[in-house]
């Protein structure tokens, strides 16, 4: 059974290696066949204690740049760095997750984006403004997500990535919450609003947005998000939202 603690700094303990453990049975041999006090042969795939981590994010970055984000799966990531599946899940999650630590973003926008989706749909804006906010205004993960955008300036590979990370785990995601034929279009618009707000505050450092609080700011684009949302600055219902409806079919 998998152990899913966490040592203080952060590393997982009671990895899957998929290995005998050489413990002696009742007829004198270890699990793996040996007699007793015979060293076990090593089989099966590289264990989570020798390096398989460093391997499998090293995999995992140079085939999501060479292959686009979609191609890229857990299984073949495990497959080419020689671990089991199994292992690649317990490290990272999913494969966002797994994107995430590739590109070494301490803070993942596609991950936090997909947290602030759970609970009413109402305060959803805020949710997700704040918590983006929140990793860019934090300096341990606002440089990565500093260098990732770089990147995608000065590299068309990583601007193609970081696109199709976008849409896939962010804009798809907001869509299918929303519901709608429009649905796609307002998750875009949703989502262009919020990477306006970052280019402008993070990378530009326009004054004096970029010297307001994170309060100020949700003031002044919470009825913009709202807006992109619902096409109308209050909540998902009432007069002016898409069918005059909540998103989903409840009642406003």
């Amino acid at each position: 059974m998998m152990n899913s603690s966490e040592s203080p700094g952060g590393a997982r303990t009671g990895e899957p290696s998929g290995e005998p453990s050489g413990e002696p049975t009742a007829g004198g041999t270890t699990a793996g066949g040996t007699a007793a006090g015979e060293p076990a042969p090593r089989r099966g795939r590289r264990s989570g204690n020798s390096g398989a981590r460093e391997q499998i994010l090293a995999v995992a970055r140079r085939r999501f740049l060479a292959e686009g984000y979609h191609a890229v799966t857990l299984r073949s990531v495990a497959a080419e760095a020689g671990v089991d599946l199994a292992l690649v899940s317990y490290y990272y999650g999913s494969k966002k997750g797994l994107f995430g630590a590739a590109l070494a973003l301490t803070g993942n926008p596609a991950v936090l984006l997909a947290g602030a989706l759970d609970g009413e749909l109402e305060t959803f804006p805020e949710r997700a403004l704040r918590l983006l906010l929140g990793v860019w205004d934090a300096p341990d993960s606002a440089g990565p997500l500093r260098a990732m955008i770089g990147g995608s300036a000065l590299d068309p590979a990583v601007a193609q990535l970081v696109g199709e990370v976008v849409q896939r785990e962010m804009v798809d995601l907001v869509a299918a919450r929303l519901g709608g034929a429009d649905a796609r279009r307002r998750a875009c618009l949703f989502g262009t609003q919020l990477a306006g707000l970052i280019m402008a505050r993070y990378v530009l450092r326009l004054q004096p947005l970029a010297a307001l609080p994170a309060d100020e700011i949700a003031r002044s684009y919470l009825p913009l998000l709202r807006q992109a949302l619902w096409g109308r600055p209050g909540g998902p219902g009432g007069p002016g939202a898409p069918g005059g409806r909540r998103a989903g079919g409840a009642r406003a």
